[in-house]
């Protein structure tokens, strides 16, 4: 069958092994070409292309509700129902999601995009269906990375206290199987999950206990045995304890078998976890050799596996990195954090380089937050990388254990800003309506990466809780701009204007230069200034600028952000608040190009200009309207 004439899972139900191990390299194939093209998850789709063939063959999709978490692993479950067509189209502006999206398909439940929330959501959808009387089934397809972070068990925890039915798949892909394991816990395994080995269970314990004096002690010994015998090869202890049944280890890339275990665990009732082993890049020697650099990559040549684009300028990341070394060896008190992302962050630099100061907890951005205040509670020095996408999940911790007691913990929110074809669950657009409310804290944003080196050198004589935020493409303004000097709180102007003062944070800084020149060829003068310190906010500057219409500029949401705290400065001081704060509404922004979502929101340097140009010549300093008027 050709995967192009996949139109549901009802077309592969019937498929022959020899049929389905065809498909399967077709679907390889495309997702191989694919990602190629336009870049995203491959190593994690690779591996689990049987799993999910198997789970479309076994249930009746979506009725059977399918929740993945994380869901950068769902490009073979689109590629099943009904968006083959439409795959070349992936993460592109107005073509699919990289990730599960309900307004996308009738196939996907539940959006994701954070790890560990498929159990939870799923034992919602389970109460829900047991409420209303219905009958469907609920699985839910679980990374062992999402596994890390503590919704899971929370999860977990709550399912097997009241005996839900559902299904837990855990896709392992950091095990391997070898031969004997493999053969010996397929044998344990059939016979767990075996109807005749549930009744016999029973029969055996009622003829045991009707012994007398003997029969009960015999039967615990018998079941002691047991449970001991299947402990050596299966980790089935710590599910059980949790009052789910547990299934495997089962090979992920045997197709037929993994049909086999999910119908017998369909009739399993109450939880079970199913445990199955795949290889991360399965099918493409590249990935396979290289799992965590497959994991998510831009475009690249399937024939060497090379990126097409390679940046001149390194990462802001890698720049931090570069920094946090040179403080870390003059000063013994540093240490670095991060959850689950040391490569995307640049972390993984410093633990090549101390590796017994690297602590990466996992997915688990609370703990993360938590212990680095625990650490500094005592003396040590802790810098925390996070993206800031996912520091939205450590917020009460970022209050409680970290400002509230004063604790100099440095936070580096990378990919702060809009970051492109991961869309909506990705973007960083919130860590500023979030932090900057919070009493003690410095919040900064660097206008480029020497900047960014700057305010690294400063951190360690800060003597409270410092913000750092900065966004996934590198900048670098040095030859116009040379950066000497970094002072917290102090703004600076970095082009005169008498006509109007444009105030930049972070990224926009560059587009904030690109319309002075614009406005420069029509006579109009706009001051730049580089709001590197969002807050506290430079008040003098503010003061100062009153004499000339102010317009803001921000890659973050309007709704409590650095326009916001501008303007009700402005307001309280009895100034003119800004013409114009120019940053994203008040929705969630789709996936595509950092420049065609800036195009689309209307925040190109043109665009800002066309408009500041009218409110000069229309309303100079009276009222403010914001960008998504």
């Amino acid at each position: 069958m050709r995967l192009e004439d996949v139109k549901t899972p009802q077309d592969i139900k019937n498929l022959s092994q020899d049929e389905l191990a065809d498909l399967a390299r077709q679907i390889r194939e495309t997702l191989v070409t694919t990602v190629a093209e336009r870049g995203g998850h491959l190593a994690s789709n690779l591996g689990i292309v049987e799993l999910t063939l198997a789970i479309h063959r076994v249930f009746d999709v979506p009725d059977d509700k399918l929740i993945f978490d994380v869901g950068h692993q769902s490009y073979v479950h689109k590629l099943l129902t009904g968006r083959y067509w439409r795959f070349h189209t992936l993460r592109a502006f107005g073509g699919i999601s990289g990730f599960p999206k309900r307004s996308e398909s009738p196939y996907d439940v539940f959006d994701a995009g954070h790890a560990s929330t498929a159990i939870s959501a799923g034992l919602g959808m389970a109460r829900a269906r047991d409420l209303l009387g219905e009958k469907h089934q609920v699985i839910c397809v679980v990374g062992d990375g999402a596994m890390t972070g503590g919704m899971c068990y929370e999860a977990l925890n709550d399912a097997g206290s009241t005996g839900t039915k559902m299904i837990v798949i855990l896709n392992d892909n950091e095990m391997s199987i070898a031969p004997n394991v493999g053969a010996l816990s397929s044998h344990l395994t059939d016979l767990r999950i075996s109807k005749g080995w549930t009744s016999t269970k029973r029969r055996v314990k009622t003829q045991l206990e009707k012994i007398p004096k003997i029969g009960v002690p015999l039967y615990r010994f018998v079941h002691r045995a047991k449970s001991f015998l299947k402990s050596l090869v299966v980790p089935e202890g710590f599910f059980t304890s949790l009052k789910f049944h547990y299934f495997g280890p089962v090979d992920g890339h045997n197709e037929a078998y993994l049909e086999h275990i999910l119908q017998q665990a369909k009739g399993v009732d109450g939880p079970c976890l199913i445990h199955v082993i795949t290889q991360k890049g399965h099918g493409y020697d590249k990935a396979e050799e290289q799992p965590e650099r497959f994991h998510g990559v831009p475009p690249f040549y399937v024939e060497t596996g090379n990126n097409r684009e390679v940046s001149t300028l390194p990462s802001f990341g890698s720049v931090m990195a570069e920094e946090l070394i040179r403080l870390a060896g003059t000063d013994r008190r540093v240490v670095a954090v991060t959850a689950a992302m040391a490569q995307g962050t640049g972390m993984d630099r410093f633990g090549k380089q101390y590796g017994n100061r690297l602590f990466d907890v996992g997915i688990a951005e609370e703990h993360a937050v938590t212990m680095a205040s625990g650490m500094a509670a005592t003396g040590l020095r802790p810098y925390v990388a996070i993206y800031a996408t996912f520091f939205q999940r450590a917020y009460d911790q970022l209050i409680h254990d970290t400002a509230m007691q004063h604790l100099p913990v440095v936070f580096l929110l990378d990919r702060a800003g809009l970051v492109g074809e991961d869309g909506a669950t990705h973007h960083g657009i919130f860590d500023l309506a979030e932090t900057m409310p919070v009493p003690g804290l410095t919040i900064l944003a660097p206008r480029d990466l020497e900047e960014l080196r700057l305010m690294m050198r400063w951190t360690p004589s800060a003597a409270a809780p410092v913000v750092i935020r900065y966004g996934r493409k590198p900048v670098d303004l040095e030859e116009r701009f040379p950066c000497r000097r970094f002072v917290p709180g102090t703004w600076e102007v970095l082009l005169p204007g008498a006509d109007c003062v444009l105030l930049a944070v972070g990224s926009m800084v560059r587009e904030a230069v690109s319309i002075h020149d614009i406005l420069a060829e029509e006579g109009i003068g706009a001051a730049v200034v580089n709001c590197s310190t969002v807050k506290p906010l430079d008040e003098g500057a503010l003061r100062a600028f009153a004499d000339r219409p102010v317009f803001t500029l921000e890659e973050h949401v309007l709704t409590g952000g650095f326009g916001s705290a501008v303007t009700g400065f402005l307001v309280a001081e009895e100034l003119p608040p800004p013409v114009i704060t120019f940053g994203l509404p008040d929705t969630f922004i789709q996936h595509g190009s950092r420049g065609q979502l800036l195009r689309y929101l209307g925040l190109m340097p043109e665009q800002m200009a066309r408009r500041i140009r009218v409110a000069l010549s229309q309303h100079p300093q009276q009222g403010m309207r914001t960008s998504g008027d």
